[in-house]
C-alpha cells in the first residue's frame, strides 16, 4: 500500500537539511524510527504483541539545489523473526516560503506475504501505517525545530512484542 504524508516547519530549507544530516551521521534515525513505530503501534494497534522494528536502514541525505532527499527502510518482525511489514519510503525536504521547509514522506509498505487480503485487515494496516509514518515525520520535525536540536543516539534493544492479528 503506498502511503505519503507532510509536515510543515518553520527552518529553513538549508538549516532543516543541514540538521537532517546529522541526525544521518550520528545513527538517530534508529533511534528516532524506533519511537515513532512504538507510538504509531501503541496510538493504533491497541493488541498486545505488535510486531518489533528491527531494521532502520538509510543512505546518506541527497541535496539537489534547494530540495534535499534520504531514502529509508524499516523492517519490522515477529517473534518467530518473519519480516512484517517493510517500509521504503523517500523523506524529501522542500522550501516552503523563504524561512520554512516541507517534510513529506512518500513511500510503499508492504505487508508480509499471506497477510490476507481483507478490507478490514488492509484497512487496519493503513491505520498502522499512517500512524507510524506521522510519528516519524513528527519526531524528524521536532528535531529539525529545536533551537539547538540534541541528536538522539542509537537506542538500546527495543521491547519485544507479539504480533497483531487481523
Amino acid at each position: 500500500m503506498f502511503i505519503a504524508d507532510e509536515i510543515p516547519v518553520p527552518v529553513s530549507a538549508g538549516t532543516a537539511a543541514a540538521r537532517l544530516a546529522a541526525m544521518a551521521r550520528a545513527g538517530s534515525l534508529d533511534g528516532i524510527s524506533q519511537a515513532a513505530w512504538s507510538d504509531g503501534i501503541t496510538r493504533t494497534a491497541q493488541v498486545p504483541g505488535v510486531s518489533e522494528l528491527v531494521h532502520v536502514r538509510h543512505r546518506e541525505p541527497v541535496r539537489r539545489g534547494a530540495v534535499t532527499v534520504l531514502t529509508l527502510r524499516w523492517e519490522a518482525a515477529r517473534p518467530d523473526g518473519a519480516v512484517f511489514p517493510v517500509l521504503d519510503a523517500d523523506i524529501t525536504l522542500a522550501p516552503h516560503g523563504d524561512q520554512a521547509t516541507l517534510i513529506s514522506l512518500d513511500g510503499v509498505y508492504r505487508p508480509p506475504a499471506g497477510t490476507p487480503g481483507t478490507a478490514p485487515c488492509e484497512a487496519f494496516l493503513h491505520r498502522i501505517a499512517a500512524a507510524t509514518v506521522r510519528a516519524l515525520l513528527t519526531q524528524i520535525a521536532d528535531v529539525i525545530t529545536a533551537a539547538t536540536p540534541a541528536i538522539p543516539r542509537r537506542p538500546r534493544r527495543p521491547v519485544t512484542r507479539q504480533p497483531a492479528r487481523c
